[in-house]
């Protein structure tokens, strides 16, 4: 059971992204961040967690039992970091009895855009094969739900007015593939690959506020595509 987790009038949120390469931690009181890291590129998820979580409450002297709101990136991206940053915030969560929210990488796009004042919002991450990870977005609203397909499938449904901005390490990647499909109706952050991880703090922390309150064991991973083993096993049935 989840006890009411406000100590105070602040609000402490921990967050985590282990789906995408550029994933990271971070700490946000009262929806603000404090601090968002990047992690070690040539470290594993498992290797560095969940050491890499306390160093970051440490700096700030903080201690699992003071924070109030878990939040995780749900996905999609992969399916390893994908498990292994769940399991690790449900550990937290269920430890401390606290709520553990779970926020799309996409949408975290999407926020960090929007934030900037940008209308219409394309999230596009590598899904690799070929294929990305995308999403429409205008004026902070899913337009078009979360497909994985390959770029110029995608990009049919990317039409229109006004301006188009692009976001994430997919658009990076086939930047030549949209430039030539809309021309100037695509745009692109001159970030190429954000950390998300701040934006998944603060989003957790305004569905805290707005009464959101789910136990640990209810997170709902966004996959969007099946497993390899799934896959494979479906090839081998049909």
């Amino acid at each position: 059971v989840i006890r009411s987790y406000y100590h105070s009038t602040q609000m402490w949120t921990l967050a985590l992204d282990t789906t995408t390469r550029r994933g990271g931690a971070a700490l946000a009181l009262d929806g603000e961040v404090v601090e968002e890291i990047a992690s070690a590129p040539d470290r594993s998820a498992a290797a560095r967690l969940p050491g890499e979580l306390m160093t970051l409450l440490g700096r700030h002297g903080l201690h699992t039992g003071d924070l109030d709101v878990f939040a995780v990136a749900t996905g999609p991206g992969s399916f390893t970091g994908l498990r292994i940053g769940i399991a690790t915030m449900q550990g937290l969560a269920f430890a401390t009895g606290r709520p553990l929210i779970g926020i799309s990488g996409l949408d975290a796009l999407a926020d960090i855009a929007t934030r900037q004042g940008r209308t219409r919002v394309a999230t596009w991450v590598n899904a690799w094969r070929g294929e990305v990870f995308a999403a429409l977005y205008e004026n902070g609203r899913q337009t078009v739900a979360p497909v994985v397909d390959r770029p110029e499938a995608v990009l049919v449904k990317m039409t229109g007015s006004p301006v188009i901005w692009f976001m994430g390490d997919g658009a990076q990647t086939y930047r030549s593939n949209i430039a030539a499909a809309l021309s100037a109706g695509a745009a692109f952050e001159t970030e190429p690959e954000p950390l998300v991880v701040g934006s998944i703090a603060r989003l957790a922390a305004q569905a805290a506020r707005a009464g959101a309150n789910p136990a640990p064991h209810a997170i709902v991973p966004l996959y969007v595509r099946r497993p390899d083993a799934e896959l494979a096993k479906s090839r081998q049935r049909g």
